[in-house]
């Protein structure tokens, strides 16, 4: 049986509202996007279209997922209860708010920006405020990531009120604290969940534990990143991020991905991770070789692949395991991940050849919404209802 109270369902835990929304972004943001692109739709809010579109795909779409994740994992890492009820609401409004802000004609920017910005601000307070209250010092670095995010929304909006010199600085930092946390977290739980995987099949082989090689890779991801936000063309950035692409690569062949195939929970989350040395490897190629490669593949290879499949993972694996269903995805849910990466590399292509860029971003944009359609369809009963 199920229980169908939505408010009580649908605030109970942070994954469900936060990974609903996310997917209703994921599919609505690229469709208000592409019909802009191709079909003059005008958006007439405070930023201009290309501006919009990046800075909901960073500070709305992998934000909400961002949200999801904590405020579900922070009672597992606390012992404390999860926040839910109205303050899990309230934080849900102020998120829709900031999406709402930013298509309302007219609307002044500073006003958009102050809107927009609570929500991140919110969530790192009520997150902080639970690692604190549960004494639970060794996420704290986590914490300052979220900061750190909010930050990268703040550098966006007074780049484009004319504050701060317009270089990209922001949405470069939302996607590298992203990705840095792709690295730090998804460090973690690839391994755990396919060692737990592989254990139970009597595997001969496991992942490698977290050791010293991977506070080293973390090292040089975030130094290659915060090389690529401050000079994405300096001399030493391609090299930086070619070794930290390099590191990354060691770094995922030592979790034993080949072992899982059996499993599509668990084999994308490995495929997922292989979108940051592709990612990062892109970015040092466009930084040392600018005419040959462009920077927006790298954008795209991080953004479109590394980040949004490894939300679609986590939602995914997440939704399951938090309402008491089994840790195996069915075909929808398999598709999804198909879908969703085809999407990311048929994006990047777009960008080597623009003498097809409309079919080719229309079969991004097509591929992208199926998959996050799929998981709305598969999951989206699952998060607003709760079994008995």
């Amino acid at each position: 049986m199920t229980d169908r109270r939505p408010f009580r369902v649908l605030f109970s835990y942070g994954f469900r509202p936060f990974f609903l929304l996310a997917g209703l972004q994921a599919v609505a943001g690229i469709g208000l996007w592409l019909a802009n692109l191709l079909a003059g739709v005008e958006l007439t809010g405070p930023l201009d279209p290309l501006s919009w579109h990046i800075h909901e795909m960073i500070f709305g779409f992998a934000a909400a997922a961002v949200a999801g994740f904590s405020l579900t994992a922070i009672p597992n890492w606390t012992g404390r209860l999860p926040v839910a009820g109205w303050p899990l609401a309230v934080l849900t409004l102020f998120w829709i708010a900031g999406r709402l802000a930013l298509l309302v004609p007219g609307l002044p920017l500073a006003l958009a920006a102050a809107i927009d910005g609570i929500f991140l601000v919110a969530l790192v307070l009520a997150c902080l405020r639970e690692i604190l209250a549960g004494r639970n010092w060794r996420n704290l670095p986590v914490i300052a990531a979220f900061a750190l995010l909010a930050l990268a929304n703040l550098v966006f909006w007074l780049e484009h009120a004319g504050l701060l010199a317009y270089a990209g600085y922001g949405h470069r930092m939302g996607l590298a604290v992203l990705v840095a946390l792709i690295g730090l977290i998804g460090g973690r739980i690839v391994p755990s969940f396919t060692r737990n995987w592989l254990a139970k099949r009597k595997a001969a082989r496991l992942p490698a534990p977290f050791g010293r090689f991977d506070r080293l890779v973390l090292l040089a991801t975030v130094v290659g990143l915060a090389a690529w936000v401050l000079a994405p063309d300096g001399a030493v950035t391609g090299p930086l991020l070619g070794l930290a692409a390099l590191a990354n690569l060691v770094r995922l062949a030592r979790w034993r991905g080949l072992d899982t195939l059996g499993e599509p929970l668990v084999w994308v989350l490995h495929l997922a991770y292989l979108w940051i040395p592709l990612g990062l490897g892109l970015a040092g190629a466009a930084a040392a070789f600018p005419g040959l490669v462009p920077a927006s593949a790298a954008i795209h290879a991080l953004g479109a692949g590394a980040i949004a499949q490894m939300v679609l993972a986590v939602m995914t694996r997440a939704t399951l395991g938090h309402t008491g269903r089994a840790l195996a995805a069915d075909g929808a849910t398999t598709a999804a991940y198909v879908l969703v990466w085809l999407a990311a590399a048929t994006r990047i292509a777009t960008a080597f050849q623009p003498a097809q860029f409309e079919v080719l971003i229309v079969a991004a944009a097509a591929l992208w919404t199926a998959g996050f359609a799929l998981f709305l369809a598969s999951y989206g009963p699952k998060l607003w209802t709760q079994q008995r």
